[in-house]
């Protein structure tokens, strides 16, 4: 059994806690995530952190949001006539529907993965 350190605080002695750093590799998705448990789910959030669970749950959820993405992206666009030829003919259509596949799919993937 691991024996606590205590440090004094005014009139109080409160432990020494600490828990292991874990390397942040999230980025978009995971912050998302982040920012809604944070406002939405005050349990779960709460939950992860005590736990140290909170960035293996954030990186987890920032991979399968950007899987998700590379998997039905292509369909949208490919649905959309946004092609090769379309962008050396009109670039800014192009960027346009391209953009608009996008949100499309940022919606799904909000809606099944980030606010679920």
């Amino acid at each position: 059994m691991t024996k606590l350190a205590y440090r004094k605080v005014g009139d109080y002695y409160l432990p020494n806690l600490s828990y292991p750093e874990i390397k942040r590799t999230y980025g978009k998705y995971g912050m998302m995530r982040e920012e809604y448990l944070k406002n939405h789910k005050t349990g779960l959030w709460n939950r992860l952190i005590l736990n140290a669970e909170l960035v293996p749950h954030l990186n987890e959820i920032d991979r399968i949001a950007r899987k998700r993405l590379e998997i039905i992206l292509p369909d949208f666009m490919k649905s959309a006539g946004v092609t090769e030829e379309l962008k050396q003919k009109d670039q800014l259509k192009w960027v346009g529907l391209a953009n608009a596949c996008k949100a499309q799919a940022e919606e799904i993937i909000f809606d099944e993965i980030i606010f679920s």
